[in-house]
C-alpha cells in the first residue's frame, strides 16, 4: 500500500508560473526517498501540497488513499498530525521553550504528561540538545534551531515525515547523524521524503531519488543505480 500518491499533479501560481506540471509518483509504506533539483525546480511546492499549505491546480494528492482535496476546515489540523514537517525556516514558537516547542504535537494528541516528558527528553538527548530544553529559540544558534524543528517533526512518530533542506544549517557530521535518524524512522512506521539539493548527501544515502526539473518529474532513480556510482 502506498502512503503517498501524486496523480498528474500540477500547481500554477497567480501570474502564470507553473511550479509543478503533471507530476506522478508513489511512496510506499515504510520507504525513505529524496526529491532533488535546481533552485526553483518545485521541491518546496511539492512538500507544501502534502501538508496542505498549498492546493494543486490540477490532479490529486492522496495520503493513505485519502484524497487531500476532501480535507478541509478542521480536518486539516487532523491531517497534519499524520504528517511531520521540517521547515527551512524552522517556524518555532519564540515565546516557548525548546521543550515546549517539541512537546506541542504530543500535547495536541492528548498524550499524558509523563509520556510527553519521556519522549521529548529522549529526542533532545538524541539530537545533542539535552542541556537546552529550557532555552528560548532566540537563544539558539541556527543549527540548534534546525535540530529543534527536526525533533518537533519526528517526536510524534507521524505516518509521513517531509523535510525541506533539513541539513542546510548543519555541519557534515551532524548532517550524517540527522540522516541516520531519518533512515531509522521507516522501521518505526514513518515514511520519509526529504527535499535536498545536496547531491553528495543524497548519493551517500543510497535511497530512491525523484529529480525535478522546472516543475517536471525528470527522473525517478532507484537505489541500486545510485549504489553503482
Amino acid at each position: 500500500m502506498s502512503v503517498l500518491r501524486f496523480d498528474n499533479v500540477s500547481k500554477q501560481y497567480p501570474g502564470g508560473h507553473a511550479a509543478l506540471s503533471d507530476v506522478s509518483f508513489e511512496v510506499a509504506d515504510g520507504e525513505m526517498l529524496f526529491v532533488t533539483g535546481h533552485s526553483g525546480a518545485g521541491k518546496s511546492t511539492l512538500l507544501k501540497l502534502i501538508h496542505l499549505s498549498e492546493r494543486p491546480s490540477r490532479g490529486a494528492v492522496l495520503l493513505a488513499e485519502r484524497n487531500l482535496a476532501k480535507v478541509r476546515g478542521r480536518r486539516v489540523a487532523l491531517h497534519r498530525r499524520d504528517v511531520g514537517v521540517v521547515f527551512q525556516d524552522h517556524r518555532l514558537l519564540t515565546d516557548r521553550s525548546v521543550f515546549d516547542n517539541i512537546a506541542l504535537p504530543l500535547i495536541l494528541r492528548g498524550m499524558k504528561r509523563g509520556e510527553i516528558g519521556r519522549r521529548v527528553r529522549s529526542m533532545l538527548e538524541r539530537l545533542g540538545l539535552g542541556e537546552r530544553e529550557r532555552a528560548l529559540p532566540t537563544q539558539l544558534s541556527a543549527g540548534e534551531q534546525q535540530r529543534v524543528g527536526i525533533a518537533r517533526a519526528v517526536v510524534s512518530e507521524p505516518r509521513l515525515l517531509v523535510a525541506d533542506e533539513p541539513t542546510g544549517n548543519l555541519d557534515p557530521t551532524l548532517s550524517a547523524e540527522i540522516m541516520a535518524l531519518f533512515a531509522s524512522l521507516p522501521e518505526r512506521g514513518t515514511s520519509v521524503l526529504v527535499a535536498s539539493h545536496d547531491l553528495g548527501l543524497v548519493k551517500r544515502m543510497k535511497k530512491r531519488v525523484l529529480v525535478l526539473d522546472h516543475g517536471v518529474l525528470a527522473d525517478d532513480i532507484p537505489p541500486e543505480d545510485l549504489a553503482d556510482e
